[in-house]
């Protein structure tokens, strides 16, 4: 015999639940839609201006400006290097300090040192590492005696954009580490028992054993880590504010230009869309992966 459970309504939770709801809906759907909305016009600031519809006008001025081609590929670059390095090296972190008893707290905490430092400052001081008067370029010019003139790293794209991947990869391995410090530690350790008996060296046992009972962590970390990638901001504009020419600029920096220096609101907006959208197509085409190998085990 079902027993019928009698749904009550009461009040007092939705009272305490509403002041949430009502934060999302004003700092987070609004803006979301608001954002939307502004990629369709000529926004303009103020209440005496009037703000032109545009239609599609904003996402085509995207799509055809080379600056924004530019942006967007840098991104994509930043991502493309900096998110497997920061896997690869975190994952092997985790491995070894998992693996040891004593002094693992004081490894954990000399990786994890340059996660809780700020952004600004370790950005200026890679800028004075790899200025021309940097330490860099002491140790190339004067102690290696490799060139006779200082290398000018933050001149040009592909050398700036170098020492912006470095220091993303640097400051971000520390958090990969403790992510998949605490799967590592969710992993049975019967499996390792198990393969140890028959005969699996820690080779075999890391790639069939500890690989696929993180996958989930694994998943978790790179949609996080490409999300960080696209909200790349500070190191680009520390380091070299988009120069020479715009050629290191990333999404977020050429989105700031074009909000708060050209004023062109219905064009960050649309490339906040675009961005968006692009984000969103890598997120299901991991989580379809992910999908997949449920299936596969199944």
């Amino acid at each position: 015999m079902k027993i019928r459970r009698k749904f009550v309504f009461d009040w007092r939770v939705c009272i305490l639940f509403l002041p949430p709801l009502l934060f999302v809906l004003f700092f987070t759907i609004y803006p979301m839609i608001k954002m939307i909305v502004m990629s369709f016009f000529d926004w303009k600031i103020g209440y005496m201006q009037t703000s032109t519809f545009l239609f599609l006008d904003n996402y085509i001025t995207v799509l055809k400006d080379p600056i924004a081609k530019i942006a967007i590929q840098n991104t994509l670059v930043y991502a493309a290097v900096t998110v497997p390095i920061q896997i690869i090296i975190g994952l092997f972190a985790a491995v070894l300090i998992h693996g040891i008893k004593r002094f693992s707290v004081s490894f954990r905490l000399v990786y994890y040192l340059p996660v809780i430092s700020s952004w600004v400052v370790v950005a200026l001081l890679f800028r004075y590492i790899f200025s021309n008067f940097g330490l860099l370029n002491y140790f190339i010019v004067d102690i290696l005696k490799l060139t006779s003139r200082p290398i000018g790293w933050l001149s040009s794209r592909w050398s700036a954009l170098f020492a912006a991947m470095l220091l993303g990869i640097w400051k971000g391995i520390g958090w990969n580490m403790v992510i998949f410090l605490a799967a590592l530690q969710a992993v049975p350790k019967e499996q390792y028992e198990a393969a140890s008996i028959d005969g699996a060296n820690k080779s075999q046992r890391f790639f069939h054993i500890t690989l696929p009972n993180i996958r989930g962590t694994m998943l978790f970390v790179i949609t996080m880590l490409v999300i960080g990638a696209f909200n790349t901001y500070t190191p680009i504009t520390v380091l070299t504010n988009g120069n020479p020419a715009h050629q290191t600029e990333v999404v977020l920096t050429w989105m700031y230009f074009q909000t708060f220096e050209a004023l062109n609101m219905g064009y960050s907006a649309a490339l906040s869309v675009i961005i968006a959208i692009i984000i969103m197509v890598i997120t299901l085409i991991l989580f379809s992966f992910r999908s997949r190998n449920r299936r596969l085990e199944r």
